[in-house]
């Protein structure tokens, strides 16, 4: 049974927590990470599952943490991906949330992967509790129904944050749940800093240009609103950094926001100059009604 409280090292048990984005934006990270936040129905109560995929030069590790509302307490399963021993990448634990027992199935023999630390492909990580399959992740669902001998849930996991970082020198790739249907999309941003003509950012979805921002001296901070499968869609940036702070280097943010409620776009609607404590204290002090935002730190290297 495992039921210590383990917490992630260097990585926030909480996907938006102000000091630690600070430290994102100040402090080159020495690890890429994506960190997910869902929320789950376990036996008859809502718990958040938060589940990082984090890489360094010498490991390779996977965390899924169970927060229970009702208790102080959260467990922390760890999982190593960069293990030599073959059959070590696929496994079980359990532990106890709130009286009831939760087992972790993985298979992670055959994942495929790309820049990211998050799987691509060909992998199942999946939690059971009460013979129902309350969180799957991974494109083999199948697999891990057989072999968890368990139950889809009658209630999918919701999706509320995802946070991950990104290196490259000017082009950064992404994936995020858009539109209205809430399937994954392909994001691209691109950038020309160097050169004769004024610097330029793209952003694309699904290969097809959505922004295109000219000028980007004057417009490095701001945001425009797409639409993705009939959705709206907020994107907010703050490029400053690949702009001002020496070689072109430094981090980018980028929010990529569904519009739940289409009034929002309205008086409500975040603008340029919003973009940053304002925007911070809005979903500090009410984070549910920003609906589901993913952000992005985009990690210019020379």
């Amino acid at each position: 049974m495992f039921t210590t409280p383990l917490e992630p090292p260097s990585i926030s048990r909480k996907l938006v927590q102000k000091s630690a984005d600070d430290d994102l934006t100040t402090n080159k990270p020495t690890h890429n990470f994506v960190t997910c936040i869902y929320r789950v129905i376990l036996g008859d109560i809502f718990c958040d599952i938060t589940v990082t995929w984090a890489k360094t030069l010498i490991s390779h590790t996977l965390y899924i943490t169970v927060e229970n509302p009702e208790e102080e307490n959260h467990y922390t399963c760890k999982i190593d991906l960069k293990t030599w021993q073959f059959w070590g990448k696929k496994g079980l634990k359990t532990f106890t949330v709130a009286e009831k027992r939760v087992d972790v199935f993985w298979d992670l023999r055959s994942a495929k992967f790309t820049s990211s630390p998050e799987p691509n492909s060909d992998y199942y990580v999946a939690m059971v509790s009460r013979e129902e399959v309350v969180l799957l992740l991974g494109d083999q669902k199948n697999e891990a129904l057989r072999r968890t001998k368990s139950r889809p849930s009658l209630e999918d996991a919701s999706l509320v944050h995802k946070k991950e970082i990104v290196f490259a020198k000017k082009c950064f790739c992404t994936k995020t749940t858009l539109g209205q249907d809430k399937k994954e999309h392909s994001i691209i941003i691109e950038s020309s800093l160097n050169g004769p003509y004024d610097p330029e950012m793209w952003i694309s979805v699904d290969g097809m240009e959505s922004i295109r921002v000219p000028n980007l001296h004057w417009r490095f901070r701001g945001n425009e609103t797409i639409v993705v499968d009939d959705f709206p869609v907020q994107i907010l940036w703050d490029v400053h950094d690949w702009l001002y702070n020496g070689n072109h280097s430094g981090v980018g943010i980028f929010v990529f926001r569904r519009v739940e409620d289409e009034n929002e776009l309205g008086s409500n609607h975040l603008e340029a100059e919003d973009f940053g404590k304002s925007f911070w204290d809005v979903f500090e002090e009410q984070p549910s009604c920003m609906g589901f935002c993913h952000f992005l730190y985009a990690w210019k290297t020379e």
